[in-house]
């Protein structure tokens, strides 16, 4: 019998916390723990392990952004998903940068919510579209060795269906290859780029203009 995923799930808001539960659940999964701030998350985690954290981005006390940099500086490395009401790209980034897997909109679709929860959970991130404006203005890459003429239009093509959050399946689905094809493509990319993630292999792209 397959054993239900646990999740954390911290909203300032508790009708919010009460309707994703609701949602949640009936998916399937089980909530673990409920905060409704930042440092409330950090003490509930101690005691109680989960698969993945929900968490909104602003909270009192402590916002989701800083809790989760502080679980990454402890070495916690549970999947997260962000949610938060405004549509901004910086809180996007600064998403990234925490280490967040997720970053969803709160009036995403019930089901766009538990995809970026699945995908979070296969060791994937849901990245929305990113506006290359603001990421050029927060990071700063001097590093020359990546040039655009280094990647095939092929991997170009990959690159931009990985900053619009594209799985590896839909990713093949969308070129027509097989998923193991798309999946050596994304280890050359990330090769190329010298990144780890896929995260920080679309920011330093858009960065360096090679999307």
């Amino acid at each position: 019998m397959k054993t239900a995923l646990r999740l954390a799930l911290a909203d300032d808001q508790a009708l919010i916390r009460s309707g994703l539960r609701v949602l949640l659940e009936q998916q399937g999964f089980v909530i673990a723990c409920e905060a409704d701030s930042g440092s409330t998350l950090l003490a509930q985690l101690a005691s109680c392990p989960v698969d993945l954290i929900l968490s909104d981005i602003r909270m009192p006390e402590m916002d989701g952004i800083s809790a989760l940099r502080q679980l990454r500086k402890s070495g916690n490395t549970t999947p997260c998903v962000l949610l938060t009401t405004f549509d901004d790209s910086e809180l996007l980034l600064a998403a990234c940068e925490a280490g967040a897997q997720g970053f969803l909109l709160k009036d995403a679709a019930p089901e766009d919510l538990c995809e970026a929860i699945c995908r979070a959970l296969a060791g994937e991130s849901l990245l929305q579209p990113l506006s290359p404006g603001p990421v050029r203005a927060r990071y700063r890459y001097h590093d020359q060795n990546a040039p655009k003429a280094l990647f095939s239009a092929r991997e170009i093509a990959i690159l931009r269906l990985m900053a619009g959050g594209y799985s590896n399946k839909e990713i093949a689905r969308s070129l027509f290859l097989a998923e193991g094809t798309v999946k050596n493509y994304v280890s050359t990319i990330l090769d190329k780029l010298g990144s780890r993630d896929r995260t920080r292999a679309v920011l330093k792209a858009i960065t360096l203009q090679i999307i």
